[in-house]
């Protein structure tokens, strides 16, 4: 009940054709309804999200820290030990990590190198790297690539959202075409009606041959067949078209009384946002797939600079003030301090070399990628707008050869009221007539899917939808 529903309410919100019981499923409409609805469509938005909760995730790296360890051992009435350590930490970006420290131990059995004050002692200081991890790190790396992520996520939301309107366009294109086959089919059996009762008539009335009633009915069931035929392949179409036709997660089945908008021309440039676009105004700089391609290149330069940066030692020092009286600015002297260094430093590099040449290697397989890419795509624009030149001549010689084999057969039906012609020649200018009217719907429609094919290579995201 839900579905129907559904479709009840998508049926109402389509435009009432005014001479026919028929809705009108205009194509910019149907276009807003994919981008809206259909799930692919969605899940491009989740691009989006997820590139913002990888930023957030690597921003993570660089949140305070407090951190508290506590131990006591207390055995026969004897308190071994009672360790207590306090440490609030702030990571920064540049790879300096601020820290304040509390410290308080009491117990007979510690160290004499944890013998602090009764009431603890209170360290601040700082530590950092000065070779490994000083220009960059894991923390800085992971967030520079989260937001050249981000970015890309971007790019490739626009890939995804075109990529599923160019699909649903050339689905309506054919279902445009199917429909408009079958008007021919069901004008031209209409026609061939009226002519087998014409010749009937005729027959009875002696002024023709008996056997001339037969062409005709021959003639009629050719175009019934025809048409029947040419149901079953709009069938097919309108089934092909529901499958991108979705309303609040729930698939929308197409109705028989919805046709398509038989002057889609005029609009789908319009639709498509590729109205006004010449060849000289076509830039590669703004393309979304090569600037998800540059975005995954900055990824991979910012992962092989962090590659290079480990064949550096690893030397972090640490220097902490030290008082009893925090209180007092003037309590932390230099004289009273804690400090520490550490030095590390493989001696082959091996794994670090390795890791530094794999991701050299990537680089250069992104970069050959976006390269190849950058090429195809200009090509590829460019001989499609060859290629619609080359259409809008065939359909200017598609009208006109329609045109004039409606002249002929209107001659030959002339003539035939003039006991002039025959049958035959009516049916055959006919046939011929039907033949130019199909292949001008099938120049029409590979234009159409012409365009649609410069929509996707120019991978625009309409924003009108």
């Amino acid at each position: 009940m839900r579905i129907l529903f559904f479709i009840l309410c998508f049926c109402l919100a389509l435009p009432m054709d005014a001479q026919q019981d028929t809705l009108r499923l205009q194509f910019n409409e149907y276009l807003g309804y994919v981008k809206k609805y259909h799930p692919i469509a969605k899940q491009a938005q989740l691009t989006i999200s997820i590139g913002q909760a990888n930023l957030m995730k690597a921003r993570g790296g660089f949140d305070p820290k407090i951190e508290v360890d506590y131990d006591r051992k207390e055995f026969k009435e004897t308190e071994y030990w009672d360790r207590l350590n306090a440490t609030f930490k702030i990571p920064t970006y540049f790879g300096i990590e601020l820290k304040g420290n509390f410290e308080q131990n009491e117990g007979q059995f510690i160290n004499p190198a944890e013998f602090l004050p009764e009431d603890g002692l209170y360290s601040a200081g700082v530590s950092m790297s000065l070779g490994q991890g000083f220009w960059i790190n894991e923390r800085m790396a992971t967030l520079r690539k989260a937001k050249f992520f981000r970015e890309q996520a971007k790019a490739d939301q626009d890939l995804l959202v075109n990529e599923v309107l160019y699909e649903a366009s050339l689905a309506y294109f054919d279902w445009l075409q199917a429909y408009n086959d079958a008007e021919i089919f069901r004008d031209f059996l209409q026609n061939a009606k009226v002519r087998f009762q014409g010749v009937k008539t005729s027959a009875l009335s002696g002024q023709v041959a008996a056997i001339d009633t037969v062409e005709a009915k021959i003639a009629m069931q050719n175009r019934a067949l025809n048409l029947e035929q040419a149901k079953v392949k709009l069938m097919k179409k309108s089934l092909e078209l529901s499958n991108f036709l979705w309303i609040n997660d729930v698939p929308v089945e197409l109705q028989p009384n919805v046709i398509p908008d038989t002057e889609v021309a005029d609009e789908i440039d319009l639709t498509l946002e590729i109205m006004g676009k010449p060849l000289d105004s076509f830039t590669l700089e703004n393309h979304p797939k090569l600037k998800s391609l540059n975005f995954k290149i900055d990824g991979l330069t910012v992962d092989k600079r962090l590659k290079a940066n480990k064949l550096l030692p690893k030397i972090d020092v640490e220097y902490n003030f030290l008082t009893e009286t925090p209180d007092q600015i003037r309590s932390f002297e230099t004289q009273q301090y804690k400090g520490g260094l550490s030095f590390r430093f493989p001696l082959f590099l091996r794994k670090e070399r390795g890791d530094l040449k794999l991701a050299k290697f990537k680089l250069q397989d992104a970069q050959f990628e976006r390269d190849n890419a950058e090429v195809q795509i200009q090509n590829k624009v460019l001989a499609i707008y060859q290629e619609l030149d080359s259409y809008v001549v065939q359909n200017e010689l598609i009208d006109n050869i329609v045109t004039d084999y409606n002249t002929l057969l209107a001659a030959e039906e002339r003539k035939f009221s003039f006991g002039e012609s025959s049958l035959f020649l009516i049916n055959s200018r006919e046939s011929k007539l039907i033949d130019a009217e199909l292949k001008q719907n099938e120049v029409q429609n590979k234009f159409f899917k012409t365009k649609a094919n410069l929509f996707k290579s120019l991978a625009v995201n309409p924003q009108n939808l």
